[in-house]
């Protein structure tokens, strides 16, 4: 017996060691963890059990049959996070450049379909070279495969991606059907073809980091959610992101003792507001003070910066939040704008996330480029988003919300369940000067009576209270006191049940 444990041991050891110590050695070189020491970051200590470390490929092509490695390029099981069970795969970029053969896929099928089976989340750390040339079809059929998972997975558990090396081709497309993307600095690259393609295609002459790496996709694309500086910078954060989810649909997320006294005075957000309507503050300075410890963790922070999105916790429990931010464009819902929000507020719908809206909102950004490139659709992709979530709903109006961006932005009238204004809020179809300049054309040529009229018309509208005498408003509430109200409002509405038409799904405006 001992002689077979001895073998068996032996075998372990041949296929933690990969792709070999040269190889192992060169992915440190790199400034890189190899898949198995990602996970030994990711999981709690102790806690990963392995799946399939025996697996090999059969292929047999091009001289396939001679080099066999245990595991075939993926170490795949599950294990812990903060104590959470959670399924994982990490590919192995040292062996066979991580690239995915059909069994390879079938070791991350299988461990997608156990997160489904038991409700568990799927994190996938990326590292490949894409499908395995030497298989042709059946590499390409084992990444479909896969696809297919992420489709049914999609809002069942939360499904996060961490780019930890090239990911290329049809490898890009499971990771962008997932909830969440994280990239490494200056060592990950998403593309669909990589730059010598470009070149011969189109001419163009790009680097890899430039055509698809961190800084790309964070700012420009919107494809990754965040990028950090190294491999292990990346996970802790992803261990960060994770405590705010659920295991699965029907589940609440994690609820975390907090210090921080439900009642707390934030007199700072009675002069946050600037005396000048045109001049800027920082909204996020707003969620902060609000938060559980003035703790956000922001999701797309490089991306369409007039409109903020992550997560917070109010008294321990998990929040969505979604604010426009003044600083940027003066906070106008823009198309890139519209397409963040809106995917993070039906992830937070699909896992029964509450969403609490901070509104500052002087309209739709105008200009051609906006019109050619489909801002109405894109902009109903935000109202269609809000609309449909039947989640606990809290809207808060610190200054400006005017025309159809007051509708679009978790209003009354979409459905909305607790809608509070700040005294200095301004709900109106648009400013007074835009609304005196059309209602009294004819007068323009006498300043001194346009001035008048303008004073009148901020007198009657510039304020919260013609929507509040309607109801669109529940109270007008003091700065420091949001805090609290906040909290007492998703307290009231945490057995919110609403159950829409019978439909087998909806269109939303893509």
């Amino acid at each position: 017996m001992q002689d077979i444990i001895t073998a068996l041991e032996h075998k372990r050891g041949e296929a933690r060691l990969g792709g070999g110590q040269r190889r192992i050695d060169t992915q440190h070189g790199k400034g890189k963890l190899t898949a198995r020491e990602r996970l030994d970051v990711l999981l709690d200590p102790g806690s990963f059990e392995e799946y399939d470390m025996f697996v090999t490929h059969r292929a047999t092509d091009f001289g396939m049959a001679d080099t066999i490695i245990p595991g075939d390029g993926v170490v795949t099981g599950w294990g812990t996070i903060d104590g959470r069970m959670v399924y994982v795969f990490s590919q192995d970029f040292t062996v066979f450049g991580g690239s995915l053969s059909e069994t390879h896929a079938q070791k991350i099928c299988k461990i997608m379909d156990l997160a489904m089976q038991n409700g568990a989340p799927v994190i996938g750390l990326n590292d490949s070279g894409g499908a395995r040339i030497q298989e042709g079809v059946a590499a390409l059929g084992g990444y479909a495969d896969v696809f297919w998972r992420n489709v049914q997975a999609s809002g069942a558990v939360p499904q996060i991606s961490v780019i930890m090396g090239p990911c290329a081709g049809g490898a890009v497309y499971s990771p962008a059907m997932t909830d969440f993307i994280y990239m490494v600095e200056d060592s990950s690259y998403m593309f669909v073809t990589g730059p010598d393609v470009v070149k011969t295609v189109t001419n163009e002459i790009v680097t890899q980091e430039e055509l698809g790496g961190a800084s790309t996709h964070t700012k420009i694309s919107s494809v990754a959610d965040a990028a950090f500086a190294n491999d292990i910078e990346t996970l802790l954060e992803v261990r960060r992101l994770f405590s705010y989810l659920p295991l699965a649909a029907g589940q609440k997320p994690p609820r975390l003792p907090s210090h921080d006294p439900s009642d707390r005075r934030n007199d700072k957000l009675d002069t946050i507001i600037p005396d000048s309507a045109t001049k800027p503050y920082d909204m996020r300075e707003v969620i902060e003070t609000v938060a559980d410890e003035g703790e956000f963790l922001e999701l797309q922070k490089a991306h369409a910066g007039n409109i903020l999105i992550g997560f917070i916790r109010l008294d321990g429990q998990t929040v969505g939040v979604v604010a426009n931010q003044p600083l940027v464009l003066a906070g106008c819902l823009d198309i890139n704008a519209s397409k963040k929000a809106a995917r993070f507020i039906r992830f937070c719908d699909s896992f029964e996330i509450p969403i609490l809206t901070f509104v500052d909102v002087p309209g739709f950004l105008p200009g051609v480029a906006q019109e050619y490139g489909g801002i109405i659709k894109h902009g109903a992709k935000l109202l269609f988003a809000y609309s449909e979530a039947t989640v606990p709903l809290v809207t808060v109006i610190t200054r400006k919300a005017y025309g159809g961006a007051y509708d679009v932005m978790a209003s009354k009238h979409i459905k909305a369940d607790v809608n509070y204004a700040w005294p200095s809020a301004e709900i109106a179809v648009m400013g007074a000067k835009g609304a005196t300049e059309i209602l009294y054309r004819s007068e323009l040529s006498d300043k001194d009576k346009i001035a008048q009229r303008t004073a009148d018309y901020e007198a009657r509208f510039a304020n919260p209270f013609v929507a509040a005498e309607r109801g669109f408003i529940d109270d007008v509430i003091m700065p420091h006191g949001t805090r609290r109200r906040v909290i007492r409002a998703f307290s009231t509405l945490r057995h919110k049940s609403v159950q829409g038409p019978k439909k087998k799904h909806d269109n939303i405006p893509l």
